[in-house]
């Protein structure tokens, strides 16, 4: 993973494990994007993904979704994310594709997904939408505020927080939704009351119930938050109230014998890992503007047990 920086826009990218025979085979069903194999995905990739036709290229991205579901980590990641990525971040793909594709991405992630994959990966997927819009604006106030929406709801219901499996590769729902909601909030077209709402949903997952996190996702959802405080929306009192609540022992209760429970060591793993993610980033920058944060989140530590 690649350390954070005021530069950085997009998700790190990871060498995934490779599937089973009997899982590439039944990935393959469910990914062929135009009716391409697994081979002529692969060959087209090392092509440097050359599409001529701009039809053909448009139809393409479009199909690309759906293989956020397959359980073949090269397919799902290796291939579908890096060509969409590639061919978005190139400007290679038409505004009337870019909304069909993010209404089909924010469609699944709605979706039923036992298997954990599809609503991760259209998290992502949609990230790299979302930066299109930054870059240079297409969508109307509407489709934003949409996209807002579609969002924080993702984010508020996570309730799959696994991340890597040597087999199956990311899921990481947690971190690709804190990828997308950075790329919004360094949307200078999204305003406070959205920021608001964005703010609350990553505060639902900085320490979830039952989980210790261990794939790096308290310093993905620390990302947005940086970007929010470098734009200045919020002041020092606001930063301040909002790091507070993790400080207190949420759920627990109480913060006694945090030490001999495997649900309060993991509160506080992840609330240390995540506010200690936000100061030093903070501190380190020398920004004016991450002063309130780098404050706000050492007064939370030292209130921890």
């Amino acid at each position: 993973m690649r350390k954070f920086g005021f530069a950085l826009t997009a998700c790190a990218l990871f060498n995934l494990a490779q599937p089973s025979a009997a899982s590439a085979a039944k990935s393959q069903a469910h990914c062929a994007p135009l009716g391409k194999s697994k081979v002529a995905l692969q060959a087209l990739k090392n092509a440097g993904w050359q599409i001529d036709s701009d039809a053909e290229r448009n139809r393409f991205v479009l199909a690309l979704a759906d293989c956020n579901g397959s359980p073949d980590p090269e397919l799902r990641d290796g291939i579908a994310f890096e060509a969409t990525q590639h061919y978005l971040r190139k400007g290679l793909v038409n505004e009337a594709t870019l909304a069909s594709l993010s209404a089909k991405l924010q469609a699944q992630l709605g979706e039923p997904d036992k298997s954990g994959f599809r609503r991760p990966f259209a998290a992502l997927n949609l990230s790299e939408v979302a930066r299109t819009d930054r870059i240079k604006a297409w969508m109307t106030a509407e489709q934003r505020a949409q996209l807002v929406k579609a969002s924080v709801d993702y984010m508020r219901s996570i309730t799959d927080h696994r991340g890597f499996d040597k087999v199956a590769g990311y899921r990481h729902a947690v971190a690709h939704t804190a990828d997308l909601i950075m790329q919004l909030a360094l949307n200078p077209a999204i305003v406070k009351s959205d920021l608001v709402r964005m703010r609350g949903a990553i505060a639902l997952q900085v320490a979830p119930a039952g989980t210790s996190y261990v794939t790096g996702e308290p310093e993905r959802l620390a990302r947005p938050i940086l970007f929010m405080a470098q734009r200045g929306a919020f002041t020092e009192v606001e930063w301040g109230e909002w790091l507070a609540q993790f400080a207190g022992p949420g759920a627990l209760g109480s913060w006694d014998n945090a030490f001999q429970s495997e649900a309060g060591l993991a509160r506080r793993h992840n609330v240390t890992a995540f506010l200690s993610a936000l100061y030093v980033n903070a501190q380190a920058s020398g920004a004016d503007a991450l002063k309130p944060l780098a404050t706000g989140a050492m007064e939370a530590l030292k209130k921890l047990p």
